[in-house]
C-alpha cells in the first residue's frame, strides 16, 4: 500500500514543528489555529483526546482556510472516518493496529503512524510506510536512538512527538532522519485558558525558528 507520501510530505517538511493540541472548548479552535498560522505553524494537530475535538477539527477545516488542520490520537476506524469527515487532512495514531492501516488503506486521508521498535518500524515499512511519528519519543529513547536507527533503517523518517520541547528540539531535528516534531508546548494550556492568542503566536514563532 502507499502512505501517499505526496500529500503527507509537504505537511511534514514545511514546518519544523507540528503543534499538538488538545482543545476542550470548541470555541478555543478557531482563534488558536489563526493564532498558530500567524506564527507561522498552519499544520496543527488537535487530538481525539476530549469530547470537543472533532467539533474543534470541523471549526478549523470550515472557518480557517489557511491551516491544514490534521486529528491525533486516532485509535481505530470509525475515528479515522470520523476524523475525515469532520475535514482532517491528516490522520496521526499513537500506533499502527490492522484496523487503522486498513481504514488508511480505504482513506483518501494520509496516516502518519507510530512506532517505538525497530520490528514495528520494519513491519510497517513494509507496508509501504516511509514517515512515521516516534511516540513516546523521549520515554522510549529519545534522540540518541533515532540517530541509531538512522543507519540500519535508512530511508524511514521520522515526526518524534512526547516529552519533545523548545529545549531539546534541535537535539532531534539535527538528526538526518527527523523530518520534524510533534509537539504541545506552543499551546499551553494555561494561555489557551487565558485566551492569550498573542502569546500562543510568540511560543509559534520561536518554534518556527527551530528550523534548520
Amino acid at each position: 500500500m502507499s502512505q501517499k507520501t505526496e500529500l503527507l510530505l509537504p505537511i511534514l517538511s514545511a514546518q519544523p514543528v507540528i503543534p499538538v493540541l488538545v482543545i476542550d472548548k470548541p470555541e478555543h479552535a478557531v482563534p488558536l489555529a489563526r493564532a498558530l498560522v500567524k506564527g507561522g505553524l498552519p499544520a496543527i494537530e488537535i487530538t481525539l483526546r476530549t469530547q470537543s475535538a472533532l467539533d474543534a477539527i470541523k471549526a478549523v477545516a470550515d472557518e480557517v482556510p489557511e491551516a491544514i488542520v490534521g486529528a491525533g490520537t486516532i485509535l481505530n476506524s470509525v475515528q479515522y472516518e470520523r476524523a475525515e469527515e469532520a475535514g482532517a487532512k491528516f490522520i496521526v495514531s499513537p500506533g499502527a493496529s490492522k484496523q487503522i492501516t486498513d481504514a488508511a488503506r480505504m482513506s483518501d486521508i494520509p496516516l502518519l503512524p507510530a512506532a517505538i521498535t525497530p520490528t514495528e518500524m520494519l513491519t510497517l515499512r513494509d507496508q509501504g510506510y516511509t514517515y512515521l511519528k516516534f511516540f513516546p519519543a523521549e520515554q522510549a529513547g529519545g534522540a540518541p536512538f533515532l540517530k541509531a536507527m538512522s543507519s540500519p533503517l535508512n530511508g524511514l523518517f521520522f515526526c518524534p512527538t512526547g516529552g519533545v520541547s523548545l529545549s531539546n528540539a534541535k537535539s532531534y531535528l539535527s538528526l538526518s532522519n527527523v523530518i520534524c516534531v510533534g509537539g504541545s508546548w506552543v499551546a499551553p494550556q494555561a494561555l489557551l485558558n487565558a485566551g492569550d492568542w498573542d502569546g500562543i503566536t510568540k511560543l509559534a514563532l520561536e518554534a518556527k525558528a527551530l528550523a534548520v
